[in-house]
């Protein structure tokens, strides 16, 4: 049973596509290769023209979306979807996309006016935006509380995004690449329109841990959207653990890691995560350094704070920034070392608040009341200890205050990434001719006191990092950042900007289209089908040779046949996995009744439960054979004795197994341990998934330890850990069946076996090796079938256990029931 459940949104508008909906992928209007890159807004500034007639355009230097290029294949062109920063009345539209389209490559998504506010002003920036920065909404006033017609508004938007896309979308040839938590809809709008489109995303933003991202009425569905594509970026490995898991916790859906690649398995594709912090233009920023007007600013800010110690802070006015817990760090250091009163200068920039609300005024409140109370108390003639910069400065004027400043000071609470750190280092190391010192001047030198809760901070190690909400530890780092010899200082600098000068923008996008190809490297060599409705849509991606299995093609096979043998596994097959009562019902025994009533079958219940369980549950059924435990023991009809299938009878194992299984009960709670005859199971699919997924893989290795010198196996599955004897499976009670069989001259011409779970992949993998072996007829219909559309050893699937017997059902149809006693004959075989 499901752990936990949502209220799907209204989805009338992802729906809607379903008749649109392919197999295979539609082609599009342009036929090229190329990368379409998909972002809220475009990397292009437009304004009306002064006479009102029409409007210009021009790229957006500061946008990422246009730097990413540099590290793009020369030969790859790039084209970009997204809405742009004006109202375009509906007259001009068309003309404005054909310019945009010609000139710039770029497709505008033009969004109406009131569905726009909703959009963006209503869930992005007061729903994602505050949760992914860790707020929750616990009054109305305190960010926003989720609200439906919102989601609906983001739902459509995302929707109108995907439609743009698909206008331009060559789906054999190219890759899309999606950026930030805007569009986290438009991965299955896509999907579900062509099944192979090799899709990526990047989240610019902090992905909040599981606590707080289940408190979203939508998760499951945003969840399963970016499960669509191919590979989801992230800037950290804790954003990317936090994602990982939450698609643990609400979905069940593990990870795992293989070769330094993380990928996740979803219904027969491997999502991929990338994690690699995003970089800054070196070339754009080393061509602003020979600005002409960059010397005569430095030279102003030099005579500014003559013989003072810069302290530089460069943030946009919000919530999130930390500006005033860095004001009063400052003040702190000022009265905890008094050696630097008149002497260190705290310049923060605050660029103007883009948003705005209670919360924000109030700490823009703050901030300005800190302020004056520290230049009151510490400032005289000629000495001002904060110097606050609330006006948009030029990226000129920025790199100016970079490079007079000894050290730059980041208290974000929360942040995606934050680039500040990098463009400082770049401008101290400036060019040689910079401050005039020529080719042998001094070493450059640079420090750095980060939040450790902002994206650059894990790239920078030789960086001072703090918890912002501690006053005094940040002042303590402030005080050591600029008191550090200059040798220190020096070293530091040198090692960063050898990683950000590496670590470069171009660098980042080359990585991250690299590994997109490699995750798409199989969508063509896979049969891929969609499945679902609303955000439940997923592309279930399998092997070619991998189908439903048909009851004609079966029962056809079935009547040739002289000599047959039907393995059933039980829960899951028979029973659904999810049924709390587990006692066969009249039907099932009633199919095995009619299926062992022909002479020609041999069929067997072939289970991990223990032989009293299904001994009681099949009592009604007198020809069907058991194989209980896995194998272990067996017996070919209801009066037969049990039978061992393993020499091993000694226990005394489980005498040391079980001392250790009962420690991981004890300090897991919701887990328990089931004792057979043959083994022993523990069970956490009760308890926390991570922690009882925890617990598992420590047991296993300790169980591993301590039972080595011992001839017993320990397995881990489906939120269990098995301790076994060694040489008891599905598969080789399967193989024994058969050559039993061929011993009596009853050699099998039709095989069907039938699981779902991991212990029924040995019985597949034994029952395709049996032909080359001779044990079967070499005419012989071998079907082996999975219930459930995943990847599995079989080479059929049924959808369910309704399948499963609908399909059993018409063999037993289509079966020649006899008069005679069977029983007789199932002994002299088993004999």
């Amino acid at each position: 049973m499901q752990r936990t459940m949502t209220t799907p949104g209204t989805l009338a508008e992802l729906d809607e596509e379903r008749a649109g909906s392919v197999t295979s992928d539609v082609p599009s209007s342009l036929a090229s290769d190329r990368l379409i890159v998909v972002a809220n807004t475009l990397p292009v500034r437009c304004e009306r023209r002064p006479d009102g007639r029409g409007w210009s355009f021009c790229w957006d230097e500061d946008s990422l979306l246009l730097h990413l290029r540099d590290g793009l294949p020369e030969d790859m062109e790039v084209l970009y979807v997204g809405s742009l920063r004006a109202d375009v009345p509906g007259a001009e539209q068309d003309d404005v996309a054909q310019a945009l389209l010609d000139r710039f490559r770029c497709v505008p998504a033009f969004l109406p006016k009131d569905l726009s506010d909703r959009f963006y002003h209503g869930f992005c920036k007061q729903t994602l935006w505050p949760l992914f920065h860790y707020m929750l909404p616990f009054t109305s006033a305190h960010s926003g509380r989720f609200d439906r017609s919102q989601w609906e508004a983001y739902v459509l938007a995302n929707k109108l995004f995907s439609q743009r896309v698909i206008e331009v979308l060559n789906p054999e040839d190219d890759y899309v690449w999606i950026h930030d938590y805007h569009l986290l809809a438009l991965p299955s709008f896509l999907r579900r329109r062509f099944n192979r489109l090799r899709i990526g995303f990047f989240l610019h933003s902090p992905f909040p841990s599981s606590e707080l991202y289940r408190s979203l009425p939508v998760r499951d569905e945003i969840l399963k959207s970016l499960l669509n594509c191919d590979l989801i970026g992230f800037h950290t490995f804790d954003y990317a653990r936090h994602f990982l898991s939450c698609c643990s916790r609400m979905l069940g859906i593990e990870y795992q890691s293989k070769r330094g690649y993380i990928g996740l398995d979803y219904f027969g594709r491997t999502v991929g995560i990338k994690i690699m912090p995003v970089g800054i233009n070196m070339t754009q920023l080393q061509t602003q350094l020979r600005l002409p007007d960059l010397e005569w600013r430095v030279a102003d800010l030099r005579k500014q704070f003559d013989g003072k110690t810069v302290m530089l802070g460069v943030d946009d006015m919000d919530i999130f920034k930390g500006i005033n817990l860095k004001v009063l760090a400052f003040e702190q250091m000022l009265r905890t070392h008094a050696k630097w009163q008149g002497r260190a200068v705290l310049v923060q920039i605050a660029n103007p608040r883009g948003g705005s609300g209670k919360d924000l005024e109030n700490i823009q409140a703050e901030i300005d009341e800190s302020c004056r109370r520290i230049n009151g108390q510490f400032g005289r003639p000629g000495y001002i200890p904060v110097v606050l910069v609330d006006r948009a400065l030029s990226s000129v004027e920025r790199m100016a205050y970079y490079t007079v400043a000894e050290c730059v000071v980041v208290t974000a609470v929360r942040d995606g990434m934050n680039l500040t750190p990098y463009e400082y280092i770049v401008c101290r190391q400036g060019f040689p001719d910079l401050d005039g010192s020529g080719d042998d001047g001094p070493r450059r030198k640079s420090m750095l006191v980060v939040s450790e809760f902002i994206g650059c901070s894990p790239s920078l190690s030789g960086a001072i990092r703090v918890n912002p909400w501690n006053i005094d530890a940040t002042a303590e780092a402030m005080n050591e950042s600029i008191a550090l010899p200059e040798n220190e200082k020096q070293l530091r600098h040198e090692k960063h900007y050898r990683y950000v000068n590496s670590h470069d923008v171009a660098y980042w996008s080359k990585s991250y289209i690299h590994d997109l190809e490699r995750s798409c490297r199989d969508h063509f060599r896979r049969r891929c089908w969609g499945i679902g409705l609303g955000f439940g849509f997923r592309v279930v991606a399998l092997d070619r040779n991998f189908k439903k299995l048909t009851v004609d093609s079966i029962v056809t096979d079935y009547k040739k046949s002289k000599s047959r043998v039907i393995l059933l596994d039980y829960d899951g097959t028979l029973v659904p996995q999810t049924t709390i009562n587990k006692t066969p019902n009249e039907s099932v025994v009633k199919i095995m009744n009619a299926l062992c009533a022909d002479k020609k079958n041999v069929v067997f219940i072939v289970s991990g439960r223990g032989r009293d369980s299904l001994e009681k549950w099949f009592s009604p059924c007198p020809d069907l054979g058991i194989a209980a435990e896995h194998g272990y023991f067996t017996r070919w009809t209801r009066d037969e004795q049990w039978q061992l299938n393993n020499q091993c009878s000694d226990f005394g194992w489980m005498q040391m197994a079980k001392p250790v299984m009962n420690l991981y009960t004890e300090a897991t709670d919701g887990s328990s341990i089931e004792t057979k005859e043959s083994a022993l199971v523990w069970h956490h699919q009760d308890a926390d998934p991570g922690f009882g997924s925890s617990q598992a893989k420590e047991m296993l290795d300790h169980l591993e330890s301590v039972l080595a010198n011992e001839p017993v196996c320990v397995k881990s599955g489906q939120h269990i850990v098995e301790v076994k004897p060694q040489g008891v499976s599905k598969g080789v009670v399967a193989e024994k069946i058969l050559s039993t069989l061929t011993g009596n001259e009853r050699q099998a011409d039709f095989v069907l076996c039938i699981g779902d779970d991991r212990s029924d992949e040995d019985m597949f993998e034994q029952i395709a090796d049996i032909m080359r072996r001779s044990i079967v007829d070499p005419q012989t219909s071998l079907y082996a079938c999975t219930v459930g559309q995943k990847p599995s050893k079989a080479k059929y699937y049924l959808d369910d256990t309704n399948d499963v017997l609908s399909m059993l059902e018409a063999l037993a149809d289509a079966s020649e029931v006899t008069d005679s006693p069977e029983a007789e004959e199932r002994t002299s075989i088993s004999e």
